[in-house]
């Protein structure tokens, strides 16, 4: 018998402000920064997760996952770890945190870390990646992992208990075919807003020669240099290519359709978060306005009552899934069985600091036991950071294969962190702190 000790929270920041990774209409200038977890107990392992932000409020969202710490310190890990859809439900159910969302933002964040520092160290214990983990439970251990509370309306249990007893069938013949050929991955690498053009056409044509089927361009400060931007791109990569584009969020209803209808030349293949992104009615409205433009989102939705009133509008093409924004792995589950009942793909979003190393679980349990097969499938790719971490994702003529070493891939180098610790890491030193109340880019 083991028992849990503590909840070790460190703030982890990395400077690529400095050379404007990451940079898009909404955030010009992102610290990729992780609210870093490690779940201590008394036996020889621990659990590893971590929240992803962009700098300023990592420190609140560290704080967010400490006040956690009396729901775990003292218990019996065995005990948690066999029933990891009770705690999950202890942690989403406690009353007075659930006034602070209720279900959504910071608190929920910091709960799914735990739940997946919790995952971390059961898989670990089981000596299996993530995915395995959860793909090798029966489709009634899985179910039991979700909480159907606000989703009967779109997904009842029989419903998806069919959806999981139907991903179980040939769900071996599938595990081998992802070890041999993984999942289809699409780069964001080139399309940071921030990049000249000259570096946008060079690391186009890198994104190619390397085997990847599709990339993706920012957009959203100015109509003229996202026309010119996209014509670039067309123009490297050819009639047919797909390439998706991002706004994060920047246009309001009407200026994201015609916004959207003067890039259509160029033959986008999705506009990714073309509004605020818990504005159901704007992305249904703007789907209708623009098809056959697809419509994705949800990097930033806050909870599985919101992808379930996406996909029940019909608002969106495809679901993007986010290893950190919600209430953890058990949540995740939820919203993958929505998609799956609405028939829409799928593909993860992952840029930032360990989103790459996390969210390939989510989309592997996807391919191999809930949706299955898919040639809409992708996960997001971006080419940062990955060196900081034990088990970093690894890409194969443009598609991720799926690791073989244990736990969530959430882990970092012991050095990392004491190097990019905040506000004392070496990597720090020295440098002023912006204020909170920094301003934040001007809308149009």
């Amino acid at each position: 018998m083991s028992t849990f000790t503590a909840l070790d929270v460190r703030d982890v920041r990395f400077p690529t402000s400095r050379s404007l990774d990451g940079s898009d209409a909404m955030n010009p200038d992102p610290d990729y920064s992780a609210a870093y977890l490690t779940l201590r107990t008394d036996a020889p392992d621990e659990g590893t997760a971590l929240v992803f932000t962009i700098g300023r409020g990592n420190d609140v969202q560290s704080a967010a996952i400490s006040v956690l710490a009396p729901h775990l310190v003292g218990r019996d890990v065995e005990e948690v770890l066999a029933d990891l859809g009770g705690i999950y439900r202890e942690l989403t159910h406690d009353s007075q945190l659930r006034w602070l969302g209720p279900e959504k933002g910071v608190m929920t964040m910091a709960i799914g870390a735990v739940v997946n520092a919790l995952w971390d160290l059961r898989a670990r214990r089981e000596g299996r990646p993530l995915w395995l983990t959860l793909a090798s439970l029966s489709p009634e251990e899985l179910l039991d992992l979700v909480d159907l509370r606000y989703l009967e309306d779109a997904l009842t249990r029989e419903e998806a208990l069919e959806i999981l007893r139907r991903g179980a069938e040939g769900k071996e013949q599938r595990i081998t075919a992802l070890r041999e050929r993984g999942v289809p991955a699409y780069t964001t690498t080139p399309g940071w807003l921030g990049y000249s053009d000259e570096k946008l056409t060079r690391l186009l044509g890198e994104a190619r020669e390397a085997g990847f089927a599709m990339v993706k361009l920012k957009v959203g400060a100015d109509a003229a240099d996202d026309e010119r931007r996209m014509r670039i791109a067309r123009e490297v990569m050819g009639p047919g290519y797909p390439i998706a584009v991002d706004a994060n969020q920047r246009w309001g209803t009407a200026e994201a359709i015609e916004a959207i209808q003067a890039l259509a030349p160029h033959d986008p293949y999705w506009i990714e978060e073309p509004t605020n992104p818990d504005d159901i009615l704007a992305h249904a409205a703007i789907r209708e306005a623009v098809h056959p433009v697809r419509i994705a989102t949800g990097e930033q939705g806050s909870s599985r009552v919101l992808f379930k009133q996406l996909l029940q509008a019909r608002a969106i093409d495809v679901l993007q899934a986010d290893a950190t924004r919600v209430a953890g792995v058990n949540e995740n589950v939820a919203i993958l069985l929505l998609a799956a009942k609405f028939g829409v793909p799928v593909c993860p979003h992952a840029g930032g600091v360990g989103l790459c190393e996390m969210v390939q679980h989510l989309a592997f349990l996807d391919a191999v036991a809930i949706a299955g097969d898919d040639d809409r499938r992708r996960i997001e790719f971006v080419d940062h950071l990955h060196e900081h971490f034990e088990v970093p994702m690894q890409i194969e003529n443009g598609s991720y294969m799926p690791p073989e070493q244990p736990g969530n891939g959430a882990r970092m180098h012991a050095a990392s962190i004491a190097e990019h610790v905040f506000p004392d890491g070496p990597v720090w030193a020295g440098e002023q702190a912006v204020p909170a109340t920094a301003p934040a880019p001007a809308l149009r």
